[in-house]
């Protein structure tokens, strides 16, 4: 294709992402992070596309379940809540160009990444122009606060728990449930995720007594994984930690499977989705356990009417991320109200100042550091389903 027409082709995909506002309705342009007209700019900068698009596809569709939720209710303060919604492909450098899209926009919140490294490439552009983003589900604790200074990030926030609660979570579940004695860890070298889960693991796990027996790596996009894994074998683990990501895992978990390691396997909350089932297949998900912010089967009727609104509009279950963002959409409603503004310092100071909110994923509140307080689950996997296994309270 010639120059000119990989340039027409390029703003052409350009104008229509931009364009894809996803509800609400009209409006003036946004500017500096304004509401004008009728409607309040939210954008969202997710993974539709690329690697984790299963995460991203299924937090636009909480998003837009939310927002339409609180429009057909009368909006806030008056006006529709308008979502304007950008792909950043799964990639950090896509992230960062998206959030700036977003600030250009004329959003008045921002939606960040669930991916950490996207969410950690998108924040400092959002904080640059002090418009307040949260990510519903970026678990690294950098996302939050600046490794380089040690300070909170004042623009950002966090709908979920962070990887210190959630590597300790599973190495108390690991010692003291599945009496584990000797693990193996096998780490995304690519994902700063991966790499923070599995040291928050070891560093608990190994105070418990437990004794790390190994530890392998791989790089995000492997296919094959038979060498690591008899690697792994001949250290004759009782059980697997796998933080990583559902289009690796499930390919992990298949070819251990097969060359006969029957062990627990274990990860965090990026195990969760309904792609991971389709990857491993179900039998080889028997004896696996990962952490997640929410269970589906809950007898609870928030969760319940979430469940049933989500099922009945998309036409499946949702997985954390739709809610995770289902309740960010919330949160940022609710701090729109307590500010009585939609001016983004407004909005910031009333996230900062938070003193409780309810939503599908739970009771929460934020930490100093913009972090939520809030329990973690354990599931597992029957018939190629996760289950509620256990629930672990924050305070």
């Amino acid at each position: 294709m010639k120059n000119l027409s990989k340039k027409i082709l390029i703003a052409s995909l350009a104008a229509v992402t931009a364009a894809s506002v996803l509800a609400g309705c009209g409006g003036e342009k946004g500017g500096s992070g304004s509401a004008k007209g009728d409607t309040i700019k939210i954008g969202t900068d997710l993974e539709m596309t690329g690697n984790q698009a299963a995460y991203g596809m299924d937090a636009l569709h909480g998003a837009q379940l939310a927002v339409e939720e609180i429009n057909k209710a009368g909006g806030v303060l008056g006006k529709k809540l308008e979502l304007v919604s950008l792909d950043n492909k799964s990639e950090p450098s896509e992230a960062a160009s998206a959030a700036q899209k977003l600030v250009d926009e004329g959003v008045v919140a921002m939606v960040a990444p669930n991916m950490s490294s996207n969410a950690l490439a998108a924040v400092p552009i959002t904080g640059g122009a002090k418009i307040p983003s949260i990510s519903p589900g970026a678990t690294n604790p950098k996302v939050t606060v600046d490794d380089k200074t040690g300070k909170t990030r004042p623009y950002s926030f966090r709908a979920c728990f962070i990887d210190p609660y959630q590597g300790e979570v599973m190495a108390n579940f690991a010692a003291k449930k599945l009496n584990v004695k000797k693990a193996a860890i096998l780490i995304d070298n690519s994902s700063d995720y991966s790499k923070g889960l599995a040291k928050y693991f070891e560093e608990n796990f190994t105070k418990l007594g437990g004794q790390v027996v190994g530890t392998e790596a791989y790089l995000q996009k492997d296919t094959d994984f038979n060498a690591t894994l008899t690697k792994i074998k001949a250290l004759n683990p009782d059980f697997i930690y796998v933080p990583g990501y559902y289009q690796e895992v499930g390919l992990i978990v298949k070819q251990a499977r097969e060359m006969g390691i029957t062990v627990p396997f274990a990860g965090g909350d990026g195990w969760d989705s309904q792609t991971l089932a389709q990857i491993a297949g179900a039998d080889a998900l028997n004896n696996t356990y990962y952490t997640n912010h929410y269970a589906v089967q809950q007898d609870n009727k928030k969760v319940m009417d979430f469940v049933n609104a989500y099922k009945t509009k998309f036409n499946t279950d949702p997985a954390v991320f739709g809610a995770l963002t289902y309740d960010t959409i919330y949160l940022i409603a609710q701090a729109i109200k307590e500010a009585n503004s939609a001016d983004p310092q407004k909005i910031t100071d009333a996230l900062t100042n938070l003193k409780s909110f309810e939503g599908v994923t739970g009771k929460m509140k934020f930490t100093p550091t913009h972090d939520a307080v809030k329990a973690a689950f354990i599931l597992t996997y029957k018939e190629g389903k996760p289950v509620f296994e256990d629930k672990v309270s924050a305070e």
